[in-house]
């Protein structure tokens, strides 16, 4: 086993894992529940880790988490003339897809 990263919180790193699964990776959550030690320990410390089971998959994990964690940012203007930005795909004002 081979630790990838450490996730800002569980949730992220339960997204990440079943992200990197969906694409092949064998992947899981290590430190699940450490974060109830935060205090008792350094909270760096206490913090979600995402480990992949095959060495020889470390490069494509890495390739896929990069991908994950850098998603591109979309800016598009509504029919209804609201502009939205990030990765949002409906327009808050109206609810339209985004084109």
């Amino acid at each position: 086993m081979r630790r990838l990263a450490q996730a800002p919180n569980l949730a992220l790193a339960t997204l990440w894992v079943q992200m990197l699964r969906d694409d092949g990776v064998d992947a899981l959550v290590q430190r699940e529940y450490l974060g109830a030690a935060a205090g008792q320990l350094p909270p760096d410390q206490c913090l979600p880790e995402i480990w992949i089971e095959d060495e020889a998959q470390l490069a494509l994990a890495e390739r896929l988490l990069h991908a994950l964690r850098h998603r591109p940012q979309r800016r598009w203007e509504c029919r209804c003339g609201e502009l939205v930005e990030g990765g949002f795909e409906l327009c808050w004002q109206c609810g339209a897809a985004m084109p």
